[in-house]
């Protein structure tokens, strides 16, 4: 079950954050995330736990509590849905002999 966390303290790091989560059971992964240019937490994580039952247990103790100034924000994470439009998603390079009018770009795509 991957696990949406929100109002963390800024200077919790990924281990901190597993420490927390393990408590209810194995963690498969947890990354806080970073501000690519400063290299800082941006305040919220994402946190993959092997069993669906131990991940809604998690989320039941840990969403409210507070950990900093801030009340934790703790609940099941959302798909994304891709934030670009279909056009401008990477075709994947190579050569691509499709029929639907894209050339996939990459060597020797000119069309015949």
């Amino acid at each position: 079950m991957k696990i949406f966390v929100a109002g963390l303290p800024y200077d919790l790091d990924d281990a901190e954050l597993e420490e927390i989560f393990e408590k209810f059971g194995p963690v498969v992964s947890a990354k806080v995330a970073l501000d690519k240019e400063t290299g800082k937490s941006k305040g919220f994580a994402f946190v993959e736990m092997q069993n669906n039952d131990e991940g809604l247990e998690a989320i039941e103790s840990l969403n409210d509590i507070s950990l900093g100034k801030k009340p934790l924000v703790v609940k099941q994470a959302e798909d994304r849905p891709s934030t670009r439009p279909p056009s401008t998603r990477p075709s994947g390079g190579g050569f691509n002999r499709s029929n639907n009018g894209s050339n996939g770009g990459g060597y020797n795509n000119r069309r015949d």
